[in-house]
């Protein structure tokens, strides 16, 4: 593919190599150091004077410096004249500060203030992936394509759920409603959601079950799971309402704090995640997560967007 470069941020390599690897490159030669004092430095190493460059980089791991990395390294490439910087983002950081809630109203949107910042420092267009609430998209000036893993999902559970015709798609919370109508549609099952109160952040009061899942397969789906209280909460309350297995599907694995030794104690078949965030670690030590490799529909919106063909196939079919 020519007048194409692909650089790689240290957040997730082994995905950024899928990618490259998909798309017949080899990653551009990219070094990110630090100074004594902890300042981020990155020197690309060749020329991207007129090319389209496209930058990985995952909001996952230590996430403030991976971030001030990808804004430094799109700024060095836009200095060093590329023709257009694209952030390939699979994982988008600081996502869920993304309103004001009626409790905390000094709380910050957090999420528009990325936004500014990948604006400001010359990305030219934006990839991501499930989004946590796709209006993030408006806070952006500058083209957004929000990818979503549904395609895979839905893959996932043809291959590796035998009893799916005889399922239900459940939502963890009232907010991933949307989400979870989607793959019951596309499956032709029914689906049920959990209304859970919250006291405060990442502590759930209790939860109420709406829908049937009696004598029946369940499948939780939610974009993202960090600390994995409300996943592991509502598997309890989908066994005790009579579900006979429990999975859970979640986009974006973060699995920070407790999360591994509670989903080693739930009682699930499987958590399934997507590599937008590195899981060999964590594979290691919770043999109940499994991944679903996302790589080739990032690779195909690359090379769409570069060759500049619509994008939009890759909402409903899983590139082969």
């Amino acid at each position: 593919m020519p007048n194409i470069k692909i650089f790689s941020g240290s957040s997730h390599r082994e995905l950024s190599h899928k990618i490259a690897d998909r798309l017949g490159m080899e990653l551009g030669k990219v070094v990110t150091k630090k100074f004594s004092n902890q300042e981020t430095c990155v020197e690309i190493g060749e020329s991207v004077r007129g090319e389209d460059v496209y930058i990985v980089q995952s909001g996952c791991g230590e996430i403030n410096d991976n971030l001030m990395e990808l804004l430094i390294m799109i700024n060095a490439c836009k200095i060093a004249s590329a023709s257009r910087v694209t952030a390939v983002i699979p994982c988008f950081p600081y996502a869920r500060q993304d309103k004001k809630d009626k409790v905390g109203s000094r709380a910050p949107i957090s999420a528009k203030l990325v936004a500014n910042m990948l604006s400001v420092s010359g990305a030219d267009h934006i990839i991501t992936m499930d989004l946590h609430a796709s209006q993030i998209q408006g806070f952006f000036d500058i083209p957004v394509d929000n990818l979503y893993a549904e395609p895979a999902v839905l893959k996932w559970i043809k291959e590796n759920i035998p009893e799916w015709k005889n399922c239900t798609i459940v939502s963890p919370d009232a907010g991933g409603a949307k989400r979870v109508t989607s793959i019951a549609d596309r499956l032709n099952v029914d689906f049920a959601l959990i209304h859970k109160e919250r006291k405060k952040a990442n502590e759930v009061d209790r939860m109420v079950l709406v829908g049937d899942v009696t004598d029946r397969v369940a499948i939780l789906v939610d974009d993202m799971a960090d600390t994995c209280g409300t996943v592991c909460h509502a598997a309890d309350k989908l066994i005790s309402a009579g579900a006979t297995k429990v999975y859970a599907i979640l986009t974006h694995g973060i699995f920070s704090g407790p999360a591994i030794s509670r989903i080693n104690n739930a009682c699930f078949e499987a958590v399934v995640v997507t590599n937008t965030i590195p899981q060999e670690e964590k594979m290691k030590t919770c043999p109940k997560i499994q991944v679903i490799d996302i790589s080739m529909i990032l690779a195909e919106a690359i090379r769409r967007t570069h060759n500049g063909e619509s994008v939009s196939y890759l909402f409903s079919h899983v590139p082969l």
